[in-house]
């Protein structure tokens, strides 16, 4: 019997990928007052000049507002406007992985509502997965759904959703109620439905991070009232629908790319002839970015071919999230400060950001020890 390996297959960009790379740069010139340090900016505004242009749902089917380009094409946008710090915080969710979620599982009313407004740019979803106390453990939710009359009623409450106090939905995961029956298999009424945030019954309460910011919220769900017809999928097949959402979400550049300009401003501080320490400590760096970006690029090609490398994913969101924390503290024993974050000095204020902000990377997306555990089930050691 083989022994199972993960695929990494060298991927050459197609010349319509490298083409599209020069429209986006100058699109993004074009608003350059608007780049920030990150993409955790939301402005509905870019979001829809994005959709214009046909950059949000760019491999999706043109009969749902897609615009039917490949996987390398919408890389290389995601790519530069991440470099560039653009702020895509009002549609990224969507078009990462709602939107796909919906194209695999959703109905065809389902993909009619919602696929052409989030490829415009005017819907915002974010994700309804982790909760309190459970965190990253998904097969612990203890949010249930109850069938009623005409749809479903549940309750519960979900932790750590980014921009649910200005999304318009949310891609909610929980569970079947079994009428406290303890079932023996974790995943076992696993479900999807689509929430819409203003129904009567949601309570979204700030979750104010590090930075004094406020992305993240609690959500809290008294007798919410879902149709039938927001189901997403099939009852007892969320475990199967969020994995592959999931996928989607882990194998993006953003899992190694959000600080790319505390990198570059290293490399500037450096200058044209930097120490021998100095020039192997970005090296090291610069080499890992590469190597990360040619495994990301290589799951857009697995992406295209309609595989779900779900392992790969992993696997790139493990080592890009380790890659991200180690940006910072090479930055402060290469060039030390004393981090401020609202110091006139472009580094001073980025090692304050970046620092406070890298404890999450460890969490979002999934911890490192449910990543591990993908990867090692995907090796055919669990």
């Amino acid at each position: 019997m083989a022994t199972p390996t993960f695929r990494f297959d060298p991927v050459e960009m197609p010349p319509e990928a490298k083409e599209i790379r020069q429209e986006v740069r100058a699109f993004i010139k074009e608003h350059e007052h608007l780049m920030g340090f990150s993409r955790s900016s939301f402005n509905r505004d870019f979001s829809r000049a994005m959709g214009q242009k046909g950059w949000i749902g760019m491999t999706w089917p043109k009969q749902y507002g897609g615009h039917e380009r490949s996987s390398f094409e919408r890389y290389v946008v995601i790519e530069e406007m991440l470099v560039a710090g653009a702020p895509l915080s009002a549609h990224y969710t969507g078009d990462r992985q709602s939107g796909p979620n919906l194209l695999r599982f959703g109905t065809e009313e389902q993909k009619n509502h919602f696929l052409p407004r989030i490829a415009a740019g005017e819907l915002t979803f974010c994700i309804g997965m982790s909760e309190p106390n459970s965190g990253s453990d998904l097969a612990g939710t203890r949010t249930r759904a109850v069938k009623v009359d005409g749809g479903y009623k549940i309750n519960g409450t979900k932790l750590w959703t980014s921009n649910a106090h200005r999304a318009d939905y949310a891609i909610l995961f929980c569970k079947m109620s079994s009428d406290g029956k303890e079932e023996p298999d974790r995943h076992a009424g696993a479900t999807q439905f689509l929430l819409d945030l203003k129904a009567p019954g949601i309570d979204i309460r700030p979750v104010i991070n590090l930075l004094g910011e406020h992305h993240f919220n609690e959500i809290f769900l008294t007798d919410v009232f879902v149709p039938d017809n927001r189901l997403l999928g099939k009852e007892g097949n969320g475990w199967n629908q969020v994995t592959s959402e999931l996928s989607f979400e882990r194998s993006a550049p953003d899992r190694f790319l959000v600080l790319f300009q505390m990198l570059r401003e290293m490399l500037r501080m450096a200058g044209p002839t930097p120490d021998k320490a100095t020039a192997a400590a970005l090296g090291k760096l610069i080499s890992q970015l590469a190597t990360l970006r040619s495994m990301s690029i290589s799951i857009a090609g697995m992406l295209q071919e309609g595989l779900n490398p779900n392992s790969e994913s992993a696997v790139v969101k493990d080592l890009g999230t380790r890659y991200e924390q180690d940006i910072p503290v090479v930055a402060r024993q290469l060039f030390p400060t004393e981090p401020e974050l609202e110091a006139i000095d472009v580094y001073t204020s980025m090692i304050a950001r970046s620092t406070m902000n890298a404890p999450r990377f460890s969490i979002q997306g999934g911890t490192r020890e449910i990543l591990r555990g993908i990867i090692a089930r995907g090796l055919g050691l669990r």
